[in-house]
């Protein structure tokens, strides 16, 4: 099957590595300016998948990557996580001296914050994209200025990087979603799910439908919870359990079917978190 993958950002980010990692180093891609975006490609067939970063180590999770999930029935067919590397990049020839703006995403500023501390005739400015700052200053063949980005977007750009993983905190990694829409999954036999459910609002809803799952054998490994806009402070609950014998899994799955309210299987794939 040929995949058409949508990604949030352009060739050389985060995103794209993710798809390459997934697919293959050459797997077709789709630009992406917003994760709204990349879903209305994925729904309308523009693309066959699609790469959302769901949560950072440091940041937490996208709380809106979840309500779009929900809200549009997608299925996660697997998952990846990323060890996030931010490097200082700038058109060949050039040193540190010679730099006077730095142009990258507003989090990967935030997380190289401190190795700009003490080099103040650097300005730091604010950009919609890592790789797309890359290859403005490519593109440009732009002096004096750089980039903060993945050493992918350098090689692809024809950037030279000049600092090395320069983010403040190194053990920063990222979780993303691979989706679709016809409920494939890479993985032959699960061992991961997510899911979401309501529960009403009688005392010890909530610890039930978690004792059913430890009962069954399942292992929590997050849960996020949202607000349901339709009604004041009731909560949808996004939970992802991993599993030894899918066995345990489905027999979960018809118990809470009936305890929860709105039980969904967001999908099944396989675990890649060691």
């Amino acid at each position: 099957m040929k995949h058409k993958v949508a990604i949030q950002g352009i060739k050389g980010s985060f995103h794209h590595k993710v798809a390459q990692d997934f697919f293959s180093e050459d797997v077709e891609v789709i630009d992406c300016n917003s994760f709204q975006d990349l879903v209305n490609r994925l729904i309308k067939g523009d693309a066959t998948d699609a790469v959302m970063a769901i949560e950072n180590s440091i940041a937490g999770s996208i709380i809106p990557n979840y309500a779009l999930l929900d809200h549009h029935n997608l299925n996660i067919e697997g998952e990846r996580y990323l060890a996030i590397s931010q490097n200082l990049m700038v058109m060949p020839g050039q040193k540190l001296e010679d730099i006077r703006e730095v142009w990258s995403h507003p989090m990967a500023l935030l997380q190289c914050k401190e190795f700009f501390k003490d080099k103040e005739h650097i300005r730091l400015v604010e950009d919609d994209d890592t790789a797309g700052a890359a290859k403005r200053i490519a593109d440009g063949n732009l002096k004096g200025i750089g980039a903060i980005a993945g050493t992918t977007a350098a090689s692809i750009y024809g950037l030279e990087v000049i600092a090395h993983d320069i983010q403040t905190i190194k053990d920063n990694s990222t979780r993303f979603f691979i989706l679709n829409t016809n409920g494939r999954t890479e993985a032959d036999v699960p061992d991961k799910a997510s899911v979401k459910f309501l529960t009403d609002h009688k005392r010890g809803s909530l610890a039930a439908v978690l004792n059913v799952m430890s009962d069954c054998r399942l292992n929590l490994t997050k849960i996020q919870s949202l607000p349901v806009i339709e009604t004041p402070w009731k909560y949808s609950f996004f939970v992802d359990v991993t599993f030894e014998d899918y066995a345990d899994f489905e027999k979960a799955k018809k118990l809470l079917d009936i305890m929860a309210e709105e039980f969904k299987i967001l999908g099944e794939y396989k675990n890649r978190k060691s």
